[in-house]
């Protein structure tokens, strides 16, 4: 568990990580070109090091250079896959379209499943199924073979990253094309098409939410790509500025581009944001924090990711704000972690919550975190609490945010890593 002894307010500046959500998706597509890549300023999160290890078992080889991942999936096999490292992830469903790519047919254990809602992998095999593949189950095993099709595909990928990121990388070296419709554009699914394109993938993308993928006979190989940086963990800084910074803190490799919808939400709330230079943010910290509502929906909107740790912005606001989560129906469940904490909010339903402000948060308790966001938004509330917190379960940090410890203490903040 994480220990913060007391409220103490942080400055200096914050340098934003490799995006995760970008990172893995690009990691598997990279099994596609089945030769050399040089993957510069990529997280070493345990999600990433997870993947690679699942990666070493068949044969893909890597090394680190500080933030640059050189990649070899040259001599890649499917004998000897890891079934124990696979169910700790859920992305591993991603690796069956390189695999199937290569070798026809593979056979792999259910992922590992997520606390925030339902996101069944049917939706993945029904669409492999639609361009070919064949699927049963076995047990707790997924058996999929080859029998692809060339000709014109029209698939749906319901406005979901996954699926959208999972359809390009399955279509991008099958004969024929494969038009995707209400396919999602969040930061990181731009940054997977980027770097195909660098590969020589023929991608093309549509005003309304569709992408066309035709096919290319051969990826090329060899050349160095740089991960998106994560707008996720630079929406998460901003909020840790506004509330616990001395007076403000200067956030480098912000995606300020991706950041219009949550920077204005953040003004509305009477918080101070200027954008200098060279992609750098300056968060000043807020005074008189003003209710507001708020709405998650797919990218450019509000986004699911950010809803845990805006909460704890609305918690420290006047009169009542208002969550509405549309996408997940287990993500407002952080919420009874934050009422230990002397807060005052309201479930209504599991995707509406109301929150009552100001709040004092009273430290002296030990709380849990559902979800990888919502450890975020314990550390968050720690922060502003009086005396001393605990939060268990501090793998999901890691999972996620690139030394998020770490930063914090160069920012002067009070925290230790205990076993209790």
């Amino acid at each position: 568990m994480l220990l913060v002894r007391w409220k103490k307010e942080l400055s200096w500046k914050v340098k934003i990580s490799g995006s995760k959500n970008a990172a893995l998706p690009i990691l598997w597509a990279a099994l596609m070109l089945n030769w050399k890549v040089r993957l510069t300023n990529m997280p070493k999160i345990w999600d990433v090091k997870t993947f690679l290890d699942i990666l070493e078992w068949i044969w893909v080889k890597y090394n680190w250079e500080w933030t640059t991942l050189n990649f070899d999936s040259s001599n890649i096999t499917n004998q000897n896959l890891n079934f124990e490292k696979i169910k700790k992830i859920r992305s591993s469903i991603f690796l069956l379209s390189p695999l199937l790519h290569f070798f026809w047919s593979i056979k792999i254990p259910f992922p590992w499943w997520c606390s925030i809602g339902k996101r069944p992998i049917d939706a993945h095999l029904n669409w492999l199924e639609a361009i070919g593949y064949n699927y049963q189950y076995e047990n707790d095993e997924i058996i999929l073979d080859w029998n692809l099709q060339s000709w014109e595909k029209i698939l749906n990928a319901w406005f979901w990253v996954s699926s959208t990121e999972n359809l390009i990388v399955a279509n991008v070296l099958r004969p024929g094309t494969t038009i995707i419709k209400a396919a999602a554009i969040e930061p990181h699914v731009m940054n997977l098409i980027s770097f195909l394109r660098t590969a020589w993938a023929d991608i093309k993308i549509r005003y309304n939410h569709e992408i066309i993928v035709s096919w290319v006979e051969k990826l090329v190989n060899d050349f160095d790509f740089e991960i998106v940086s994560d707008y996720i963990e630079s929406w998460t800084y901003m909020i840790i500025w506004a509330l616990a910074s001395k007076e403000y803190i200067d956030i480098e490799n912000a995606r300020i581009d991706d950041l219009y919808i949550f920077i204005e939400k953040l003004k509305e709330s009477w918080v101070k944001v200027e954008d200098l230079w060279n992609d750098t943010l300056r968060v000043f910290k807020a005074t008189n924090l003003k209710s507001v509502q708020i709405q998650t929906n797919i990218f450019p909107w509000f986004p699911t990711d950010l809803q845990s740790p805006f909460a704890i912005l609305q918690s420290q606001a006047e009169w009542i704000s208002k969550i509405h989560e549309v996408l997940f129906e287990g993500r407002l469940s952080f919420l009874v972690e934050l009422e230990k904490m002397r807060a005052n909010v309201a479930v209504m339903n599991p995707h509406e919550a109301l929150i009552f402000g100001p709040n004092k948060l009273k430290g002296w308790v030990t709380v849990t975190s559902w979800d990888l966001r919502a450890w975020a938004a314990m550390v968050i509330a720690w922060l502003i609490a009086e005396w001393e917190t605990k939060i268990t379960n501090v793998e999901y940090i890691y999972r996620w945010y690139e030394d998020f410890v770490s930063k914090l203490k160069v920012l002067w903040a009070d925290l230790e890593e205990i076993n209790d």
